[in-house]
C-alpha cells in the first residue's frame, strides 16, 4: 500500500472507529427509529452526489468544445463511479440513481421527505446552497453536516474533496447495522425491502469496487506532495467528526422519541 495512504489511515483510525462503534446502531429497534435515521441520513446520501459531481467537473471535461483534462486514468476512475451512482439498478433491474432509490425506500417506510424535497426545490428555483439550507428549516445535525461538506467543495482543491469522498463517505456502515435491518425486515417485509436492497447494494458497490477506484484517484491527485496529503488528512478527520455529529443528532432524536 502507498505509505502516504497508510499514514492517513492511521491518523483517522480513531475517528473512523468512533463512527463504526457509535451507540446509534444499538438504539435502532423499531420502524420509527429507522424513520428518524433515514430522515437525517438522506442528506448524507444527497451531498455524496455533490462531492462526486465536483470531482467529475474538475477532473474531466464537462464543457463544449471537449478537450482532454487531467490524466485518462483519473477520468476513467471518476466517470465509472458517476455512472454507478447516477444510473445503477433497483432490485427489479430498472435504472435509478442511489439517491432516488433512497427516497423510494423512505416513502416505502413512511418517512417524512418534505425537508429534503424543500432543499432540492429551493436549489432548482435558483437559490445558492447556502440560501437553500437556510430556507429549508433543516434539523441542526443535517444543517451543520451540509455546511461542512460545501466548505470542502468551496476550497476548490480536488485532492481535498477526493480524500473526503474516499475516506469520509465510503465503507462506514458496520455489520451490526446490517443485522438490525435484516431483523426488522423479517418483521416488516413490505416496508423495508427497498432499504435492505439499498444498503446491500451500497456495500457491494460503494464499499467494494468504488472504494478501490476512489482510493486510486486520491493517491493520484495527492501524488508525493506532503502538503496535499496533510490537507487531505485534516479534511478527512473533519469529515468524520462531522458525520459523528450527524449520528449524535439521530440518536438524540431517537432518545427523545422513546421518552415521549
Amino acid at each position: 500500500m502507498n505509505p502516504n495512504t497508510e499514514k492517513l489511515q492511521s491518523a483517522i483510525a480513531q475517528h473512523r472507529e468512533a463512527l463504526i462503534s457509535h451507540p446509534l446502531y444499538a438504539s435502532i429497534n423499531s420502524i420509527s427509529d429507522i424513520q428518524s435515521f433515514m430522515e437525517h441520513h438522506v442528506f448524507a446520501v444527497w451531498d455524496f452526489m455533490s462531492l462526486l459531481k465536483y470531482l467529475q467537473i474538475n477532473l474531466t471535461c464537462t464543457s463544449i468544445p471537449w478537450m482532454p483534462v487531467g490524466s485518462a486514468n483519473t477520468r476513467f476512475l471518476i466517470n465509472e463511479i458517476v455512472t454507478g451512482e447516477e444510473s445503477d439498478v433497483d432490485q427489479h433491474g430498472n435504472r435509478i440513481s442511489h439517491f432516488e432509490l433512497y427516497l423510494r425506500a423512505m416513502n416505502e417506510i413512511g418517512c417524512d421527505t418534505k425537508t429534503i424535497s424543500h432543499l432540492i426545490h429551493h436549489l432548482q428555483s435558483g437559490k445558492t446552497i447556502e440560501e437553500a439550507i437556510a430556507a429549508s428549516s433543516l434539523p441542526d445535525g443535517p444543517n451543520q453536516f451540509l455546511k461542512q461538506t460545501f466548505e470542502f467543495i468551496h476550497t476548490n482543491k480536488p485532492h481535498v474533496v477526493a480524500a473526503v469522498f474516499t475516506f469520509g463517505r465510503e465503507d462506514l456502515i458496520p455489520d451490526m447495522f446490517i443485522e438490525i435491518i435484516k431483523t426488522l425486515k423479517a418483521q416488516f417485509p413490505d416496508q423495508l425491502e427497498t432499504l435492505h436492497y439499498y444498503i446491500e447494494r451500497h456495500i457491494e458497490v460503494d464499499g467494494g469496487h468504488h472504494s478501490h477506484l476512489a482510493l486510486e484517484m486520491t493517491e493520484e491527485l495527492c501524488g508525493d506532495d506532503e502538503q496535499k496529503w496533510k490537507e487531505a488528512t485534516e479534511a478527512t478527520i473533519a469529515a468524520l467528526q462531522s458525520r459523528k455529529l450527524l449520528w449524535d443528532s439521530v440518536q438524540e432524536k431517537i432518545n427523545v422519541t422513546v421518552k415521549a
